[in-house]
């Protein structure tokens, strides 16, 4: 039984890590912004552009496990401080790199902030468990992932209405401009998003300082010996890593490409004939002080992604509730089935019925990771900690499948790539119907 102090630690512990779950979910919806906005910049072919993703999931691959030997070095604190550094020079490098139009330099930014979130991962999520009785681990684990989704759901806002709110002219366009035109439009781009990332860059570094003076509870525990070892052994284990591998790359995928899948069903024209869908964007936008008064049709696609992302924060808490009371297992093979229909219906319809649908799979997305996650981590004891890098190792999962659903996009279109996504889901309801059986 832990004393009121100690409940009192864990609580403003907690308190504190749940801001870490809302800032890295911002920050990755926040890259998919940029995804359509670097494609017309650089004038690249889809499978290209997902090169962004790429770099970005790949960290978590290269430094799951290094962060793990680090924070048994160095400490859950000293860990979150490091990963927060990490970002916020991750952000700091977007500056160069919308100064001198260069795509490299884009990509080493992204992959040095993705493994500052790699860090925070590795730490968050098994930390997140540990503040408390072992009863209560699911539970906390789905509460701060809820707070992840409000991260994720601010995020497509914020890249509407301030990365994707301009135009970006062609290279062909481009040379048509005087030596001054020029030069003006290549400042007023790089500043589109130079500004909000020197923001989040600064916001960061403040809360690092924070998390630097802030005490937190001492819960490590040393690792035991041959720990990996025997966790690759763990069928149950590699399962639910296979899960977390199609789950994250599922749901960057779709994520990454709803503004183009859109585009591509030249649903501006539909969205913009429509009062109801314009009353919607516009309130939206209102929140910002902004109304949707050019014309430029990927800003107003863009503000509905909010659907998918609100969709996985909402589904996170109703999830919360029914996992207590439906076995996680089941829990988990249903919403795999409802995303699957949805995608069905998206890719098989048109006009508003078809993005409400696949919006909608942001709803079933929500419980996905954190139960999966509690799942492959049962009956671990104390090799959670190191079965928590592995896990997220399979975080890469957001870098290969939106780069192959990308190369689908680019050969035969949206409709067969989306069978890709289906596979993903297809997957994860057998695994929950699995682990149900086990159950």
């Amino acid at each position: 039984m832990y004393s009121e102090t100690t409940n009192k630690s864990y609580k403003s512990a907690f308190i504190f890590l749940t801001t870490l779950f809302f800032l890295w979910g911002f920050i990755t919806v926040l890259v998919d912004s940029l995804v359509p906005r670097l494609k017309d910049v650089f004038e690249m072919s889809y499978a290209k552009t997902v090169l962004v993703q790429f770099a970005f999931f790949v960290a978590f691959f290269v430094f799951s496990l290094p962060a793990g030997f680090i924070l048994s070095k160095i400490g859950y604190k000293k860990g979150i401080v490091l990963g927060l550094l990490t970002m916020a020079l991750g952000c700091l490098l977007f500056y160069p790199a919308a100064s001198i139009r260069s795509f490299p330099v884009f990509l080493i930014g992204y992959f040095t902030l993705a493994g500052g979130i790699t860090i925070l991962q590795v730490a968050a999520n098994p930390y997140v468990a540990l503040l408390g009785s072992e009863d209560g681990a699911s539970s906390r684990l789905n509460l701060s992932q809820a707070f992840n989704s409000l991260g994720t759901t601010i995020a497509p806002v914020v890249g509407a209405l301030f990365l994707l709110s301009d135009s970006v002219k062609t290279s062909t366009e481009i040379a048509l401009l005087s030596e001054v035109e020029k030069t003006n439009y290549y400042v007023a781009e790089a500043a589109t998003v130079q500004t909000p990332f020197i923001f989040i860059a600064i916001s960061i570094a403040v809360l690092a300082l924070i998390f630097g003076f802030i005490k937190l509870p001492q819960v490590m525990q040393e690792s035991p010996k041959g720990g990996y070892i025997t966790l690759l052994k763990n069928k149950l284990l590699l399962m639910g890593a296979l899960g977390i591998f199609v789950y994250v790359g599922a749901e960057v995928a779709i994520g990454s490409f709803l503004v183009n899948y859109f585009s591509d069903m030249n649903l501006a024209v539909v969205v913009a004939g429509n009062e109801t869908m314009m009353s919607i964007a516009n309130t939206i936008a209102s929140t910002f002080n902004k109304t949707f008064t050019n014309s430029d049709p990927k800003s107003l696609l863009a503000i509905f992604v909010i659907f998918y992302w609100g969709g996985a924060m909402i589904g996170r808490f109703v999830g919360a509730y029914l996992t207590k009371i439906i076995a996680p297992g089941k829990v988990l093979a249903i919403f795999a089935s409802l995303a699957i229909i949805m995608i069905l219906i998206s890719i098989n319809t048109t006009g508003l019925l078809s993005m409400w649908s696949i919006l909608a799979v942001g709803l079933f997305n929500s419980i996905m990771f954190p139960t999966i996650f509690t799942l492959s981590l049962e009956g671990l004891g104390d090799l959670k900690a190191q079965a928590s890098g592995l896990l997220c190792m399979a975080i890469v999962g957001g870098a290969i499948i939106p780069f192959a659903f990308g190369g689908l996009i680019d050969g035969f279109g949206f409709k067969i790539a989306f069978v890709l996504t289906i596979a993903c889901y297809g997957y994860i309801l057998f695994y929950g119907r699995f682990k149900t059986k086990k159950e």
